[in-house]
């Protein structure tokens, strides 16, 4: 049997962590930036994992 393919736009969107956690970006970012405060756009920025009830069908989509 052929080895799987990952889910191209997941493996785009989504990294494992070493301790096999899923890591995401936050929503958000992308426009009408204007309106949001320095402090919103700034807690925007970092990384944060993906729920543990959506973690198991993530790493299904990433083969891992």
């Amino acid at each position: 049997m052929p080895k799987m393919k990952s889910h191209s736009g997941a493996s785009k969107r989504f990294k494992k962590t070493g301790s096999g956690k899923v890591k995401r970006k936050k929503a958000g970012r992308r426009h009408i930036l204007t309106k949001k405060s320095p402090k919103t756009k700034r807690q925007l920025r970092k990384d944060t994992t993906v729920d543990k009830t959506q973690e198991k069908r993530i790493k299904q989509m990433l083969n891992n």
